[in-house]
């Protein structure tokens, strides 16, 4: 089995790291940058669990072109970099490939197999991945796992390891089963979901109020607990899109409290959020995935969301900032 980690970050290099330990398939790196180099040179480390992961992929490169066709790509790409692929992805993929997108957020699939169905213009603006790639050739993902590349090519992992993953229609298909069977297999806690839209809500009600004051306070969220009024800002977040999600048919308010989920759990681990990693590095910010999306099927239903309007604008300006600043830095 040909297995491709279609950006080996954080969380695709330690998912890298594992598959090329156990041995079971070949796997190749499409990364860029110091990060690529690294690759190339001497691998990938891992650390986790007081103990170090380390091997060679079978092919590290940044252009996917240069790879044979693809049993599996997992794409662990930010949603703002997923449509510049739509071409490349579909290129890379064998005829029975399949795309596994791991992602926080929503997806760019969201509709396949839904009444109202169509590409959502906001996270695939001009329709190329649902025309080029297909939402019948992915698959989701829902990460539940901390990771934090402390230098290029080795990875620090923290908590939990468990993906889980499941098809748009929640079916219990056969490659479904087959990639779940795989992570596994590499000592991750793989896990087929039947109901993966009520996942993928579920991980957003952390993220949607984690991410966004981690990234505008530059702080970890034990540190950000000891600023008062932050707490009431991450709740309202979480209680404005549990609105949103149960006004989509995914009402999960019997079992996600916000001020439950918005305080730091005891004794976990202080690591650094997704987002708070990107602001760090002067990368793109995934806004429109984790709040953009949601406004808009806010919008949709009438349901109220002033406090994600406000974050998700101070968001956006961050992230203009970091693209004005990036564009004049020197070359």
């Amino acid at each position: 089995m040909k297995v491709c980690i279609y950006g080996a970050g954080a969380i695709g290099g330690h998912l890298a790291a594992r598959l090329i330990a156990k041995g079971d398939c070949a796997v190749s790196v499409i990364a860029r940058g110091p990060q690529l180099a690294a690759w190339r040179e001497k691998g990938v480390v891992l650390r986790t669990e007081g103990r170090e992961i380390s091997g060679r992929p079978a092919a590290a490169t940044d252009d996917p072109s240069s790879l044979p066709p693809q049993d599996l790509v997992v794409v662990t790409l930010k949603a703002p970099s997923q449509p510049a692929i739509a071409k490349p992805l579909a290129a890379l993929l064998a005829p029975e490939g399949v795309a596994l997108f791991a992602m926080n957020g929503l997806p760019w699939w969201w509709n396949y197999g839904k009444s109202e169905g169509g590409h959502l213009d906001l996270l695939d603006p001009s329709g190329g991945l649902w025309r080029e790639l297909g939402p019948h050739r992915a698959v989701g993902g829902v990460v539940n796992s901390s990771n934090q590349v402390v230098e290029p090519g080795v990875i620090v992992h923290t908590g939990t390891k468990r993906w889980i993953m499941g098809e748009p229609d929640n079916s219990s298909s056969t490659r479904l089963k087959r990639i779940v069977d795989l992570f596994n297999a590499a000592d991750l806690d793989g896990v087929l979901s039947t109901d993966l839209r009520r996942d993928i809500w579920r991980k957003l009600m952390t993220n949607i109020s984690s991410n966004p004051v981690a990234a505008l306070t530059r702080l970890v969220a034990q540190d950000a607990a000891t600023i008062a009024g932050l707490d009431e800002v991450a709740v309202k977040l979480i209680d404005e899109a549990l609105a949103v999600a149960a006004a989509h048919g995914c009402d999960l308010r019997g079992e996600i409290s916000g001020p439950a989920l918005a305080r730091p759990a005891k004794g976990r681990a202080p690591g650094k959020s997704s987002m708070l990693q990107d602001v760090e590095a002067g990368r793109a910010v995934e806004v429109d995935g984790l709040m953009g999306q949601v406004q808009i099927f806010a919008r949709e239903k009438g349901v109220p969301t002033p406090t994600i309007d406000v974050v998700g604008s101070l968001l956006r300006g961050l992230d203009l900032s970091m693209r004005l600043q990036r564009e004049s830095a020197p070359t």
